[in-house]
């Protein structure tokens, strides 16, 4: 960051009359249903370089922090909730999540939309957490014209699966910890959500998207307290994978933290930021 620039974390940006910041709502639709989202869109003329923010499984995390700390940094952050969720009609599955994501790009670029809100079509990252992680890495290796991804804790969905194959046990508390989850979800259950993963099986192994990452900038981040998305099982195969394909501009680090990096927010947003600024931004 310049010197003569503001701190994004700790200082407000001088204000712009003539196209301040704002808080916009946006609605999408999806698969015949009504996406709730909301723009966080910084001052200036832009047009401004968009960042989806893509939140986890159910949703309690929901990284306004994060939309904030860059909506000051100068990028348009949308946050939006998937079908089935959060007073969102339809229902919850993992394939609406990934569709939906995929969809929210996609009107994203859509003319009149990027002129109402002074957005650049042109430059679009993808974050994630959690299962918000996985659906960035997917949506990204699946649109070549997504700038940069960053994963944040991803869960590795076809890696859980292989888990759950080999074990019982293991997948019988998967479907109790997801179905006690459901409360802001509807039209699902924890053995249909785990019935779906065993569905897809390898198909939705992370790994496997390293040769349709390889020409973008990528970023994963890890907790080592993580006991949700372990890093020997959801992080560390992946750099491995991606390191070997190889993913040329792939940064990676694991900071001592949670799942929800409760205690590292200031830490994941400084990264986040100066990631973005070394690859979307102009100038």
């Amino acid at each position: 960051m310049p010197e003569s620039a503001s701190d994004p974390l700790a200082t407000d940006p001088p204000a712009d009359t003539a196209h301040p910041a704002s808080n916009k709502a946006l609605s999408i639709d999806s698969g015949g249903e009504t996406l709730l989202g909301v723009l966080h869109l910084p001052a200036g003329a832009g047009p401004h370089p968009v960042v989806v923010l893509l939140h986890g499984f159910p949703g309690d995390e929901r990284n306004f922090d994060m939309a904030h700390a860059l909506r000051r940094a100068g990028y348009a952050a949308v946050v939006f909730h998937y079908r089935g969720s959060w007073g969102v009609g339809g229902t919850w599955s993992w394939r609406h999540a990934l569709e939906d994501s995929a969809r929210v790009v996609a009107a994203l670029r859509e003319p009149d939309l990027a002129a109402a809100h002074r957005l650049d079509p042109g430059r679009i990252a993808l974050w994630g957490h959690s299962m918000g992680a996985f659906a960035a890495l997917r949506t990204t290796a699946a649109d070549p014209a997504v700038d940069a991804v960053i994963s944040v804790a991803a869960f590795d969905f076809g890696a859980a699966a292989g888990i759950v194959a080999a074990d019982p046990a293991a997948r019988a508390l998967l479907v109790d910890d997801w179905q006690d989850s459901l409360l802001p979800l509807r039209g699902t259950s924890g053995e249909d959500l785990v019935a779906e993963m065993e569905e897809a099986g390898e198909e939705w192994r992370l790994a496997g998207l390293a040769a349709r990452l390889a020409d973008r900038p990528v970023l994963l981040v890890g907790g080592g307290r993580d006991t949700v998305a372990p890093t020997g099982v959801h992080h560390r195969p992946l750099v491995d994978a991606y390191l070997a394909e190889p993913v040329p501009r792939l940064e990676h680090l694991v900071l001592p933290t949670d799942h929800a990096l409760a205690d590292h927010r200031v830490t994941l947003a400084r990264t986040t930021i100066d990631f973005l600024d070394r690859h979307l931004k102009r100038g």
